[in-house]
């Protein structure tokens, strides 16, 4: 059985809330415990927001609590009040991680039959405890950076396998393999995306948002790819024209990385343009259908292209990642 990082830092955390707790003599001191083992989240930012929050509905909750104990009494029926006005509240600010833990804290003002300061000011020492250790151990996060570039390298990687799958199989009826390269790929950028998202969460400053948009790009490809393979499923052109097609695609196959801005393969893919127009026109309905198809596949492929020339353009990578070697 493996104990995960997070494993330990809940455990640590929710300890040394408890024993702290006691140490300074305060009631429900188990609650801290609690409060730090729903605090410690996947990433900073997200312990962070969420504690902030655990905190104003503890505010709200204290408010709510003492109208609805006052008319209804120390009672179960004025928990049900209670119940019945902040879940809603908490639903439309926004607050509702904090729903379960507060109606936890606010059981020990029922149980004491009391609003005396010194017991709210016990609910709020209980959250700021349990808040405090679980961001004190959510500062030490992995740095996911490694792990994003291997997702980039796989990803990229894939895209070489399918330029490549669709060079030795274009104008043939051999592209089966091809919707599952595209499944593949789609998963991998999905993971990526998903990493991304945690490595941005877990920056405090100078978070850019490389990788996110990295991932976005590629998922935007992946789609344009998707198309020119269902494309080239309908495509049957004389072999003129498919040795051109092939000799593009194999060169995007082997120069594709992270750092080609695209230009290369532009302005081969313009020259294939020059090259379509100078084509004598079609002469039969059959012709004039698959050089439409053609066509489409080319103008698929420049897209294909220019999402990464725009990107390379816009946003550069952070401190040296990136750049070849």
């Amino acid at each position: 059985m493996k104990i995960g990082l997070r494993t330990t830092k809940t455990a640590i955390a929710a300890g040394l809330s408890m024993y702290l707790a006691q140490s300074i003599g305060l009631l429900y001191a188990p609650a801290a415990g609690i409060i730090a083992i729903l605090s410690v989240g996947n990433t900073k930012k997200t312990s962070l927001f969420t504690g902030i929050g655990r905190l104003i509905s503890l505010a709200i909750a204290t408010a709510l609590a003492f109208v609805s104990f006052h008319l209804l009494g120390y009672s179960p029926l004025g928990f049900v009040l209670f119940l019945f006005l902040f879940i809603p509240i908490a639903v439309y600010f926004g607050l509702t991680d904090g729903i379960v833990v507060n109606s936890v804290l606010v059981t020990h003002y029922l149980m004491e039959g009391s609003f005396a300061l010194p017991l709210i000011g016990n609910a709020f020492l209980l959250m700021s405890i349990g808040i405090g250790f679980a961001l004190l151990f959510n500062l030490y996060m992995p740095n996911g950076e490694e792990k994003l570039q291997k997702a980039q390298q796989s990803v990229e990687q894939t895209f070489k396998s399918l330029l490549k799958e669709m060079a030795s199989s274009f104008n043939t009826i051999e592209t089966a393999g091809l919707p599952n390269l595209c499944e593949t790929l789609f998963d991998e950028i999905k993971k990526g995306l998903y990493q991304a998202k945690i490595h941005q969460e877990n920056q405090w400053t100078s978070a850019t948002g490389y990788y996110e948009a990295y991932f976005a790009m590629r998922q935007t490809q992946a789609r344009l790819l998707m198309d020119m393979t269902e494309i080239m499923q309908h495509i049957h052109v004389e072999e003129a024209y498919t040795k051109a097609f092939q000799s593009v695609l194999y060169y995007t196959s082997e120069t594709f990385h992270e750092n080609n801005d695209g230009q290369l393969i532009l302005a081969k893919i313009d020259a294939l343009y020059e090259d379509y127009r100078q084509k004598p026109l079609p002469q039969t309905r059959n012709e004039f259908e698959n050089r439409a198809l053609l066509f489409r596949f080319l103008q698929t492929f420049k897209s294909f292209i220019e999402v990464k020339a725009d990107f390379s353009e816009q946003i550069k990578p952070p401190g040296n990642h990136g750049i070849p070697s």
